[in-house]
């Protein structure tokens, strides 16, 4: 701690030994620092404070309906963030007719960089209120900068927000434009696959598994049937043997006028070919399966014909009424559902082999289907959201043309005050005054540094390494006292003076009094 106050008092007496020094420097400095600032013209500073109104009666009432913006001081952030942009200050130059004054693009460059410094935007957030600030030596100009960045920031957002929501509008009607057409050629497309692929499709019977299924069930039931029919047969014909009359009955021939149970079906399913061939060629899907059917129905036709003559042969030989007719007549009735059943078994299997045979294309139909129906829906489900967005949408425009969003409110219109805001040349003096002293102390330390002595035996010690033997004080005689007197009186009147010229530029940035602008003037005149 001895050693640290020992080298700040090395210090402070190498600093006094160039106080003149310091005491001039500080004396150039303030004169030249206070002639410079009271040479500053004056700056006056216009302002104007607007508050942003973001409350609306509608908002509430189309909550869910209309189409609302989901954070309104964000926006209101983002244009005041944006009201400072470049092309925002090109216009405010042009408004204010700056860019007269410029010749070529560096100076107009010139112009927007000074504006872009002075122009100051301040707010808060919570209250929406605004305040835009610009200094400048002309107050007209100054107030003619602030009412043309005030016109810009209420005119551009309202603006910008036409303009987004316009976009926003054109661009869900040509959305909704174009789902529609492509919807439209959905809808033919499903149209088309059905048509080409109608009998590989699922109905009303259900899809490709199930009608194989409830085929491959029919089978099995006509098998079961076909087989209790035969057993019931053999047992018919296990009575008839050993007894029976020696009767030889030959087959009848074939009668086209007996009438069936399959005549009607038989003409309906004719009727419905016809139909389709006008339609469709022979290869279509429902006109080989029909042409099938009536094939099967055509058979069983035949069947039960005979077993219609057969039976009327049997009544016309034997009689109706005697046993050995009636075995016989439920023989010829047995072998007739047999064959019936038999080709009815039949029909059954080739089904079922038809559509075992064509599963690969079942299966690849079944999925293009699902792709084609799946492709509908989702363009059918998109085009309604959209079409819900828009008119949500317009019903938004129509409550903004009946109510504006957001509203400004100018609190304080563009104004200048009469006197000015700058600059602040009491603190610019004082400023001057203290750098002054700061210079010259700095100058008087280096100087020290560079042209040191030693004032005490321990640091010379300290510095030569060498043992100090002894010190011998100055003697000063009573004319260097006198002298020395003198210079300390000297200096504290110089620093004296310097203080007082200071409280008298003070007093005159005070009272407002122009001592240079008069001296200018005066010497003008004469």
């Amino acid at each position: 701690m001895d050693s640290i106050l020992l080298q700040l008092a090395s210090y402070l007496r190498g600093i006094w030994r160039y106080r003149w020094w310091m005491l001039t420097i500080a004396w150039i400095i303030s004169l030249i620092g206070w002639i410079i600032v009271a040479r500053m013209p004056d700056q006056y500073q216009a302002y104007a404070r607007v508050y942003v109104n973001t409350d609306s009666v509608l908002r509430p009432l189309l909550k869910g309906i209309a189409v609302q913006s989901q954070n309104q001081q964000r926006k209101i952030r983002l244009m005041t963030k944006t009201l400072l942009s470049r092309p925002n200050l090109e216009k405010v130059m042009r408004m204010t007719d700056l860019d007269l004054h410029a010749k070529n693009d560096a100076e107009k460059e010139e112009i927007v960089d000074k504006l872009a410094d002075g122009i100051h935007l301040k707010g808060t957030s919570r209250e929406n209120l605004y305040s835009i600030t610009y200094q400048n030596k002309d107050p007209k100009l100054a107030k003619l900068v602030v009412k043309s960045l005030l016109t810009i920031f209420m005119e551009s957002s309202l603006g910008e927000e036409r303009k987004e929501e316009d976009q926003a509008r054109q661009f869900l009607e040509q959305q909704v434009e174009d789902y529609e057409r492509r919807l439209a050629e959905a809808e033919d497309n499903r149209k088309l696959f059905k048509q080409r692929n109608l009998g590989f499709m699922a109905g009303e019977s259900g899809g490709y598994y199930d009608r194989l299924r409830k085929a491959q069930e029919k089978v099995a039931s006509a098998e079961l049937d076909l087989k209790i029919t035969k057993e019931k047969l053999a047992s018919v014909q296990e009575q008839l043997a050993g007894e029976a009359p020696s009767l030889s009955v030959d087959e009848p021939e074939f009668v086209e006028s007996t009438q069936t149970e399959y005549d009607a079906r038989i003409e309906s399913l004719q009727q419905r070919l016809d139909e389709l061939l006008v339609q469709y060629t022979e290869k279509h899907p429902d006109v080989a399966a029909i042409r099938q059917t009536l094939a099967g129905l055509k058979k069983k036709q035949q069947a039960a014909r005979r077993k219609a003559a057969k039976v009327q042969q049997i009544r016309e030989s034997t009689g109706s009424g005697s046993m050995f007719g009636q075995m016989r007549l439920e023989e010829a009735n047995l072998k007739a559902a047999i064959a019936a059943k038999t080709a009815l078994l039949n029909e059954y299997k080739k089904r079922v082999k038809s559509l075992e045979a064509a599963v690969d294309r079942v299966l690849k139909v079944e999925a293009e289907a699902a792709q084609l129906n799946r492709d509908y829906e989702m363009l059918k489900r998109n085009r309604s959201v959209l079409q819900a967005r828009l008119e949500a949408m317009r019903l938004s425009r129509k409550a903004q043309s009946r109510g504006d969003t957001v509203r400004f409110r100018v609190i304080d219109p563009p104004r200048v005050p009469p006197e000015p805001s700058g600059p602040n040349r009491l603190l610019l003096s004082s400023m001057v005054l203290g750098a002054g002293f700061a210079v010259g102390l700095a100058v008087a330390f280096l100087m020290s540094q560079l042209r040191p002595t030693f004032d005490e035996r321990r640091t010379l010690g300290e510095v030569t390494d060498l043992p100090v033997l002894g010190s011998v004080d100055m003697v000063w005689t009573s004319e260097q006292i006198k002298k020395r007197r003198f210079g300390n009186l000297g200096y504290a009147l110089g620093v004296l003076a310097l203080l007082l010229c200071f409280g008298a530029v003070m007093l005159m940035h005070y009272k407002d009094i122009r001592v240079l602008d008069n001296l200018s003037s005066m010497i003008g005149v004469n």
